[in-house]
């Protein structure tokens, strides 16, 4: 997952609302989203390592994370990223303990930005530089450097997430075909960042500007799909686009009521 926006509580009937691409090389196998056997867990699955990119589960938790990009990291780390999220949805903790629990082992894991919550708590932590903290009400975008850097990347897409879409879903008059159309135009904005603008994360500048756009394509990277998680009136709705191969285009919709 490289690239998330946020909205929490700050839509009355919708407190947490998350639109976010996942970006990955074409040939890593991974499941698309499904109801996980023997788990709580909803979510696509990397069928590599295990553990997934974005999940939720009917009791209100959720959970998302991007890589944290730094070239000069040459370590073999033995623990996949993936398993924090199939960690924290499979867990008690409350999000803040889970996250606090978690910075005392993170070095045993390659960079990240991390999402943690239920329906009355999210938490943010990175483990290259940001301590977990509980999310105030507010807008929160992340891609692959820490939440508080200023990314051209995330600056346009806040813009995008806030100017245009949050407006429309504020509006309960709304038809659900414009929120997707204007979802899926927002996640597949190939706009690349000038090279002026561009962060300096130990890659060339060639792949800089590749990796700058919102939608990201080449010869053996890119995003493969594109989600719109919504928790509205204690209802779950989430659809993941597919944005590769012989399924791209097709969606898969969960409409799952929070348990009680």
């Amino acid at each position: 997952m490289c690239i998330i926006a946020l909205a929490w509580q700050v839509l009355d009937d919708t407190p947490l609302c998350l639109i976010s691409n996942r970006d990955e090389f074409y040939q890593r196998p991974s499941a698309a989203l499904h109801c996980w056997e023997n788990s709580p867990i909803i979510a696509g699955k990397d069928l590599q390592s295990g553990g997934t990119w974005m999940g939720i589960t009917a009791s209100g938790r959720w959970a998302v994370l991007t890589n944290f990009r730094d070239a000069s990291d040459k370590t073999q780390y033995p623990t996949s990223r993936g398993h924090l999220i199939q960690a924290f949805l499979e867990s008690d903790l409350t999000p803040i303990r889970f996250a606090q629990a978690l910075e005392k082992r993170q070095c045993d894991y390659a960079g990240f930005n991390l999402f943690l919550g239920d329906s009355n708590q999210a938490v943010y932590m990175s483990n290259r530089g940001e301590a977990p903290q509980v999310l105030a009400q507010g807008v929160y975008v992340v891609s692959n450097g820490l939440m508080t850097e200023h990314w051209e990347k995330t600056r346009h897409l806040r813009k995008r997430f806030t100017q245009e879409f949050l407006p429309m879903l504020q509006h309960k008059d709304t038809p659900k075909t414009d929120l997707e159309f204007a979802v899926w135009d927002i996640l597949e904005d190939e706009r690349k960042i000038i090279p002026e603008l561009l962060p300096q994360t130990g890659i060339s500048l060639e792949m800089e500007e590749l990796l700058s756009s919102t939608f990201i394509q080449s010869p053996v990277y890119g995003t493969r799909c594109s989600n719109f998680l919504r928790l509205k009136n204690d209802v779950w709705l989430w659809q993941e686009k597919s944005q590769q191969g012989e399924t791209q285009g097709n969606i898969i919709q969960i409409d799952l009521p929070l348990s009680k």
